[in-house]
């Protein structure tokens, strides 16, 4: 028994550590496009409330957060069956499978061409509309807002987070061309066009690799 707890705390560890290196990436992508929903949040709550204080914008925050917790689980967990089965590599954190990283890149390619994609992304573009539609009162709605905002924002990123196994979970210069992806998608007027425009390009990119 003691030996069998021995073998599992380097696993635990593992684990833990993947999903705070999942966390940490998440937000450092995702947290300064969201930050105008955040912002604006706190207008909404100063115009539809009359109690004194300041609008709890923190538990908006920590909900959003939440959902990309919960997805830094999913994400750890899968790179490490991945690994278990030899077709994501532990030193790079990235395929090692032409023929995955093709599948991976046309898969991505397709969901950005998607009505989810499209759906999700909209709700992300217009903090305004989104507010207006799902608005609770207090810093237990607060929660649930930043909750579910986190959840459209996951429904609209998750497949290009996944990419990063293509090039790498840890390579810098990937990790930051995504985050410049998303970053576009959500903020510049022309995002949509980006989405698509992107969702072609790995279709391309994909079946380059899968044939060459």
């Amino acid at each position: 028994m003691d030996n069998m707890h021995a073998m599992s705390r380097p696993s635990v560890s593992l684990f833990a550590i993947l999903t705070g290196m999942w966390w940490v990436m998440m937000v450092a992508m995702m947290v300064p496009s969201a930050a105008p929903a955040i912002l604006l949040y706190g207008q909404v709550y100063r115009a539809r409330t009359e109690l004194a204080g300041r609008p709890p914008t923190g538990a908006f925050l920590a909900g959003y957060l939440a959902s990309w917790l919960a997805f830094a689980v999913t994400a750890s967990t899968t790179q490490l069956l991945l690994q278990k089965a030899s077709i994501a590599s532990p030193m790079t954190m990235a395929l090692q499978s032409k023929t995955a990283a093709a599948g991976l890149l046309i898969a991505a390619g397709a969901y950005q061409l998607s009505p989810l994609k499209n759906a999700c992304l909209g709700k992300c573009r217009a903090p305004a509309s989104f507010l207006a539609a799902h608005y609770l009162p207090g810093r237990s709605g607060a929660f649930r807002m930043g909750l579910l905002h986190g959840a459209f924002c996951i429904g609209c990123c998750w497949m290009l987070t996944a990419l990063l196994l293509v090039g790498g979970v840890m390579n810098i210069a990937w990790i930051a061309a995504i985050t410049l992806i998303v970053a576009a998608e959500k903020i510049l007027q022309v995002g949509h066009w980006i989405a698509r425009f992107a969702g072609v390009a790995f279709i391309v990119w994909g079946t380059v690799l899968l044939t060459s």
